[in-house]
């Protein structure tokens, strides 16, 4: 298993006084993807990945069996900020994914997911990832609410 990181309330944590209570949201905003990634980054270290390899591997799974280039890789990663190129040489040398001159045009290069690349994903998906201290603090009704609420926050609903 892992060790589960607790944190307290926002103001306790990081001892802070917010303008507002949309101030307070966005520091607790990124509070939480800080305390979620440091969860989510002990658990891949046991397998040697970091976040933005696992997040590759998962974008090239939604595409199998068809290839992905390095710009949607760049589109469809959560973490706009990473450099997809280099990160997949490193999975190239991990033998988890491989590329491929496109047969159409020769300038363009194809990233297929290998089938080691599947077996890992496959065993990853067995943990929990993060996700059994979601559950232990939150309902389902909630994870909803709250779901729906970030989705909102972002203009998308």
């Amino acid at each position: 298993m892992y060790e589960i990181i607790l944190f307290m309330k926002l103001e306790e944590e990081i001892q802070s006084k917010f303008k507002d209570n949309y101030h307070k949201l966005l520091v607790n905003i990124v509070y939480s993807y800080s305390w979620a990634n440091t969860i989510l980054r002990k658990q891949l270290k046991s397998q040697n990945l970091t976040t933005q390899q696992f997040n590759i591997l998962r974008i090239l799974r939604g595409q199998h069996p068809r290839p992905a280039t390095v710009n949607l890789l760049k589109e469809r990663m959560l973490d706009k900020m990473s450099d997809a190129s280099r990160i997949v040489e490193r999975l190239i040398k991990k033998k988890l994914v491989v590329r491929e001159i496109n047969q159409k045009d020769r300038r363009a290069v194809d990233i297929y997911i290998t089938e080691k690349g599947l077996e890992l994903l496959k065993k990853l998906d067995k943990m929990d990832l993060g996700t059994d201290v979601l559950r232990k603090n939150l309902s389902p009704e909630e994870t909803d609410q709250l779901n729906r609420l970030l989705d909102q926050m972002r203009g998308k609903e």
